[in-house]
């Protein structure tokens, strides 16, 4: 979407809060934003481009044209914003990396529930906690509550009219007394029910409602003189407040609050998320989010943090945050704390990202080692050009003349980082007269992937072209023509600084000198070079050859052709035996050419 194509429409935006949406030429939706004020918001697109991230400009530029949502609050816009986001899921949004299969505590919807660990959520009315990151931890908590309260594990139908009707007979569990024989009817459904609360009560964090129950209990059964009993319910206790003390306990005057924190890195932010329930700290997990657009910090929280309390079933009433931000739910408490409990709380989440952060580039450098070198190369390559898919297959073009004599043009091909000499090709340029490298360039470019069409072979992932804007711009055209602009990358590259520039954007990109994808694109251009200027040299060799046999009365390009598909050069043909030459071309021809060469040959 260009400048103009903006101006033409910038009188009719509002000056209101709303969404705006950039769609591509197919009618995608490519990028979804909120604005509390859509007119300042939308205008900051098409200002003073060098201020603007290359992606942000690559995104405008993939833009056809531009659509708006007035609403009547800041709040409606984030809400709406989120909506399209999951809706239309556009590329150019953050998204939430969430490829991971986390671990859930289930308490099953049915008489006597069981509690089990799964992964899969079912909506059938089971409570499902968590969910939990640490499959350890996980195995931690359920160990707990089977020490602390013996629940059945069986599947029966455990109904009413199944268990009168005794249809079932009690298990090993229930000799083992992890079990107290629900199944047989040794075992009321309020009693049961009782220690299922206290399950809820464990998942939930209301530890202090847990010691009670156990207290009351253990209180109980000495009354009745049940002193086996009540000692192994203190022995639970003991166990209950061993785990307790080993929780992370935050403070008493904080109760229930989400914790928040955030980093950037390159084009990935890292949210760390806490649940502190009584205050105590139950769960904990870093994120990921995709960052496809240079977003501000609290644009990104601002959409996270809605995703992951809806993740996590988080009903809590107050969020902590490290700055101020803007959330649709207006009886969320924000607090962005100086000092105390909370702010010691904010510093352990930013802790757990900066750990994040330094664990995962540890895994990255280890998976780098394990590499190949070409794999290397192309990961760091398609990074550093912000490609969708791996360069397996790169062309490089370059043209050779010598003012306009001689046009030539050369395409090398490299196949996972290495030259593949064997799919190099020259060309002879055909429909352009004098010094023009930019027509030269328009022209190669489409009869190479016009060919590739017509034979259908696979296309390359990225075209490198040696030059500058103009040859790139010249490349781009042939691409559109063949309908290739959006399935191909194509990059320029200007010898003087070696700065890499992309179609119709007039700001180059910088890629480290020491760079391993720096180095393959310098290789390939002067790869391309090499091959061009030695299809020109050899060109201007034989152009020079056949001038010289034609130059000779009585010999034409006929019997030039002949000469030289036998002899291949002048001075074989000099030093042939005039007999070899006659078998040829015949005596009176191969006489003319004898003393024709004889005569060059002594000025």
């Amino acid at each position: 979407m260009t400048t103009e194509d903006y101006k033409s429409m910038a009188q009719s935006i509002p000056h209101r809060p709303g969404v705006y949406r950039f769609l591509d030429g197919s009618d995608t939706i490519i990028y979804v934003g909120k604005a509390k004020h859509l007119k300042k918001r939308i205008a900051s697109y098409f200002g003073e481009k060098k201020h603007q991230a290359y992606k942000t400009r690559t995104m405008v530029k993939n833009a056809k044209h531009l659509e708006y949502t007035v609403v009547d609050t800041e709040a409606d816009a984030l809400l709406l914003e989120n909506t399209f986001i999951k809706k239309f899921q556009p590329r150019y949004n953050v998204m939430l990396k969430d490829a991971k299969s986390y671990t859930y505590l289930c308490i099953k919807n049915e008489r006597f529930p069981r509690v089990f660990f799964t992964r899969k959520v079912t909506r059938d009315g089971s409570k499902y906690f968590g969910p939990y990151t640490s499959k350890w931890k996980t195995n931690q908590i359920f160990e707990i509550i089977k020490r602390l309260f013996p629940l059945r594990t069986c599947k029966y139908n455990l109904s009413e009219e199944n268990i009168n009707a005794g249809k079932f007979k009690v298990c090993l569990e229930y000799h083992l007394k992890n079990c107290l024989g629900p199944c047989e009817g040794l075992e009321s459904e309020e009693e049961y029910n009782k220690r299922i609360d206290q399950v809820k009560n464990i998942l939930n964090g209301n530890f202090k409602q847990v010691k009670e129950f156990i207290k009351a209990e253990m209180s109980h059964l000495a009354s009745e003189l049940k002193f086996e009993e009540a000692e192994n319910m203190k022995e639970r206790l003991s166990f209950f407040e061993e785990y307790q003390a080993r929780s992370t306990v935050v403070s008493h005057t904080v109760k229930d609050v989400d914790v928040f924190s955030i980093e950037v890195d390159e084009d990935w932010a890292y949210v760390n998320y806490m649940k502190v329930v009584n205050g105590a700290l139950i769960n904990t997990d870093t994120l990921e989010l995709k960052m496809n657009l240079d977003s501000e910090l609290a644009d990104i929280l601002e959409y996270a943090i809605p995703e992951i309390r809806n993740k996590y079933n988080s009903i809590a009433p107050e969020v902590v945050v490290p700055f101020d931000l803007f959330l649709p739910d207006q009886d969320i408490h924000i607090t962005i704390p100086q000092r105390g409990d909370k702010r010691k709380l904010l510093d352990l989440s930013e802790k757990n990202i900066r750990y994040f952060i330094l664990q995962k580039k540890k895994l990255e450098a280890s998976q780098m080692k394990k590499q190949t070198p070409a794999q290397r190369i192309l990961n760091t390559l398609k990074s550093d050009l912000s490609m969708d898919v791996l360069p397996m297959h790169i062309e490089c073009f370059d043209n050779s003349n010598i003012q306009g004599s001689y046009p030539v043009a050369s395409c090398v091909v490299f196949k996972n980082a290495r030259p593949s000499k064997k799919d190099y090709r020259k060309f002879n340029i055909k429909t352009v007269e004098g010094p023009n490298d930019f027509a030269s360039m328009e022209e190669v470019v489409y009869r190479r992937y016009k060919r590739l069409l017509d034979e259908e072979k696979g296309l390359p992932q990225l075209v490198i072209i040696d030059g500058g804007k103009g040859q790139l711009n010249a490349a781009k055209a042939s691409l559109e023509k063949l309908g290739l602009e959006k399935k191909i990358t194509m990059i320029g590259i200007a010898k003087r600084l070696e700065e890499i520039f992309f179609p119709g954007d007039p700001i180059p990109l910088y890629i480290n000198k020491k760079s391993e994808s720096l180095k393959l694109i310098q290789q390939a251009r002067n790869e391309a070079h090499r091959f061009a200027i030695g299809f020109h040299r050899d060109k201007r060799s034989q152009d020079f050859t056949t001038s010289l046999l034609e130059s000779i009365e009585g010999i034409g390009p006929k019997t030039t052709r002949l000469l030289l598909s036998e002899f291949g050069s002048v001075k074989r043909i000099d030093e042939a035996k005039l007999e070899d030459i006659a078998a040829l071309v015949g005596n009176q021809k191969a006489k003319l050419i004898k003393e024709g060469l004889a005569n060059m040959m002594s000025r």
